[in-house]
């Protein structure tokens, strides 16, 4: 499969040094690659009305930090470059990719656009200052504000947001009747191919930061909602109440990414139960990893 990796560590030094027009460098340069991405998820590279939804409100939503932080940036780029994050995805995809082959899975997509972008540290503090989005075979962008806790990660992120590629070259995602159950299956099973493919040490703060009472919990919550439908009501399950209240969710009483660590235990005790790997689980539906996961009550 054809990789291609934009180089935004360069894009990132120009725009940090333009006086203005910064959002329009951001927009028709670091961001025109992706447009096909952008027009599935029906967000345009420039609003047809002044501080309209755009490419730079979205990437704003999702964490990534303002192009006027300069700063900010800086710093970030400086050490971006330093722990030579660009050759870590480049080596990262190439891993990936060949475990996909080896597996007999696809994406659907002649070639796979990849960009890293400077994260803002506030806003995904809960993230511990990463995300990513895979949602559109063809297509990853991972945030990123590099620190000691996320460096070591870059690679299961990337691993994360590449399955969802494999799983949306066979599953639709429609996102108006996505319901609790399909959203924990595609979270749990991005984030043990990630485990699979670098171990469970580097796995996300989104199934690591609860404890085993809170799970237990967390479990028995989601466990009766697994047909709640719509996705905002299904992100207040799988994001928790903190990020619900930020997003204007109705919080469900859970905590942080509750629904993602429940996710990955339900396609971890699936796997185990039922002595099946992750290549062979990717390919199968919601309702054949739920029922036969042993985590839920009949």
């Amino acid at each position: 499969m054809k990789i291609l990796i934009e180089d935004t560590m360069e894009q990132y030094e120009k725009m940090f040094s333009m006086e203005e027009d910064r959002e329009n460098y951001f927009r028709y340069s670091m961001m025109k690659p992706f447009e096909k991405m952008w027009n599935t998820i029906n967000v345009p590279l420039k609003a047809k009305q002044p501080n309209g939804y755009d490419v730079i409100m979205a990437t704003t939503m999702l964490g990534y930090l303002k192009v006027s932080e300069t700063q900010t940036g800086r710093n970030a780029l400086e050490n971006l470059k330093e722990i030579q994050a660009l050759q870590t995805v480049q080596n990262t995809l190439n891993h990936c990719v060949e475990f996909m082959e080896d597996n007999h899975l696809q994406i659907n997509a002649e070639a796979l656009r990849f960009g890293m972008y400077i994260a803002d540290p506030k806003k995904l503090e809960l993230q511990k200052g990463y995300c990513g989005f895979g949602g559109i075979p063809g297509f990853i962008q991972v945030a990123i504000y590099p620190n000691s806790y996320n460096i070591p990660k870059i690679p299961a992120v990337i691993a994360h947001e590449f399955h969802h590629n494999i799983r949306f070259s066979y599953f639709d995602w429609d996102h108006g009747n996505v319901t609790v159950g399909d959203y924990l299956i595609i979270e749990g099973l991005a984030e043990s191919f990630a485990k699979e493919l670098y171990g469970e040490d580097v796995l996300g703060p989104w199934v690591t930061s609860m404890d085993k009472e809170e799970l237990a919990y967390s479990i028995e919550i989601i466990g009766e909602a697994l047909n709640v439908g719509g996705f905002a009501e299904v992100s207040s399950y799988m994001f928790g109440d903190e990020i619900a209240a930020q997003e204007g969710y109705q919080p469900v009483g859970l905590p942080f990414c509750a629904g993602y660590a429940v996710g990955f235990q339900v396609v971890q005790s699936f796997m185990k139960e039922n002595n099946i790997g992750i290549a062979e689980s990717t390919l199968l539906g919601t309702d054949d990893i739920i029922h036969n996961c042993g985590l839920f009550s009949k």
